[in-house]
């Protein structure tokens, strides 16, 4: 297994930091309308809106835009462990908002990798 390691590390320290913003903004991650209307605002409003809440003086909307950026984050471990056959788990909040990016992502028509799991096992 060895090589593969970083994707265990990496999931761990994105929940971590992903809770740490869901604390500050306090998130419900069991309420999928919420999560799934945090995803759309991040999906729709793209990188330019990210950065701007990542430049905000306001402590929330900063943390909001850094929970986007995690977001990106995530996926794209999710992808780059799936592309070496690894599967990655995620805890609790990683899988809620993982789970409403690829909802929204999909209700938007764009095309999310199969081997993204919608299931309470998955890596999303």
């Amino acid at each position: 297994m060895s090589g593969f390691e970083h994707f265990d590390r990496d999931a761990s320290e994105l929940e971590r930091e992903i809770l740490k913003r869901g604390m500050l903004l306090k998130l419900d991650w069991d309420n999928p309308v919420v999560m799934r209307k945090l995803a759309r605002e991040a999906l729709q409003g793209g990188p330019d809106h990210t950065q701007a809440l990542l430049a905000d003086p306001d402590a929330r909307l900063r943390a909001r835009g850094e929970l986007f950026a995690l977001g990106v984050l995530m996926l794209r471990v999710m992808e780059e462990s799936a592309d070496t056959g690894v599967h990655t788990h995620g805890g609790p909040a990683w899988k809620a908002f993982g789970r409403a990016l690829i909802l929204e992502a999909q209700a938007e028509g764009k095309k999310v990798d199969p081997r993204a799991q919608l299931n309470g096992d998955s890596s999303a």
